[in-house]
């Protein structure tokens, strides 16, 4: 069953405290041992949906999505399949990543760059499940960020009001972050720190939340520094910085989104970012892949 509400805990931290910032930790690492952090407020409106039909979706060789629908997928007694990105990929025994994926039950179907690229056009969709037998499934976006999932992140804002002048979240889809703004009360802000290089979240939010909700909803504001080179790179600083944090406050960190997070609060704090008096809570999205992905994986 979920924890929910995830607990949120205060850290002191002297890099705050000495600006009179307090830090709140929102968990939602500890939501379910399996469907960690956002992937339960994401998955589970969506596989309500599926109504017991087959759930495809799609992500690359370290995909956390493709992990989390095939744990989902067990749980539920629902049938998965994962589109993966690099037809190079079939031919090669699985990373512990996809291994996951099989061992959980999803069924895996490999697919070339430039059709991955295209998997959301409509003829190359229907192509794409006609091959991998999953006709009639109900189709999951790459990182699960559709109107349900969003409405569904509603909830994680709707948990922090009155806890927190700042809420702070690592973006990948911005689905999470779409979400939880809509949640806060007036007067809370949300901060986002994107993962990936390219400066196309902020209209992918108003997209989402257009979708999710008629349209914009609440006060957000991105910060696009602190990518570290984009999805899945990280660099000895970083790797340190996550290193001490988990060493400061007995939290693992999670790298390719948590760290980033962290790493770019502590720089804003530095900066003088938020007035004194201020409580930032950041949400910890996820945690440690026992194995996590190569350093140098691209996305």
């Amino acid at each position: 069953h979920p924890r929910l509400p995830s607990p949120a805990q205060e850290s002191a931290d002297e890099r705050f405290t000495r600006r009179g910032v307090r830090l709140l930790l929102k968990r939602d690492d500890l939501i379910h041992p399996e469907l960690i952090g956002n992937k339960w407020r994401k998955l589970a409106p969506n596989l309500s949906a599926a109504a017991g039909r087959t759930v495809v979706t799609f992500g690359g060789a370290y995909s956390n999505h493709l992990r989390a629908t095939a744990a989902a997928g067990r749980l539920l007694g629902l049938s998965t399949v994962g589109v993966v990105r690099g037809q190079e990929l079939a031919d090669r025994p699985l990373n512990p990543s996809l291994a996951r994926c099989v061992a959980d039950g999803m069924r895996l179907h490999f697919v070339d760059r430039s059709t991955y690229r295209r998997k959301t056009e409509p003829e190359t969709l229907a192509a794409v499940l006609r091959a991998a037998g999953a006709e009639g499934a109900y189709v999951v976006p790459e990182g699960g960020s559709n109107a349900l999932a969003v409405r569904g992140c509603r909830a994680l804002g709707e948990e922090l009001r009155g806890h927190a002048d700042v809420v702070a979240v690592a973006c990948g889809t911005g689905g999470t972050m779409a979400g939880l703004a809509a949640g806060l009360d007036p007067g809370q802000r949300a901060l986002g720190v994107p993962v990936l290089k390219g400066g196309f979240l902020g209209d992918d939010i108003r997209r989402l939340q257009a979708g999710a909700f008629g349209g914009p909803r609440g006060d957000w504001w991105l910060d696009e520094r602190f990518h570290f080179g984009g999805y899945a790179r990280t660099t000895p600083e970083l790797e340190a910085f996550a290193e001490d944090f988990e060493a400061r406050h007995g939290v693992p960190v999670e790298r390719l989104y948590v760290a980033k997070l962290l790493y770019g609060l502590v720089a804003l704090v530095e900066e003088g970012a938020f007035a004194p008096g201020t409580t930032v809570a950041a949400v910890i999205t996820g945690s440690p892949w026992p194995s996590s992905a190569p350093h140098s994986a691209s996305r």
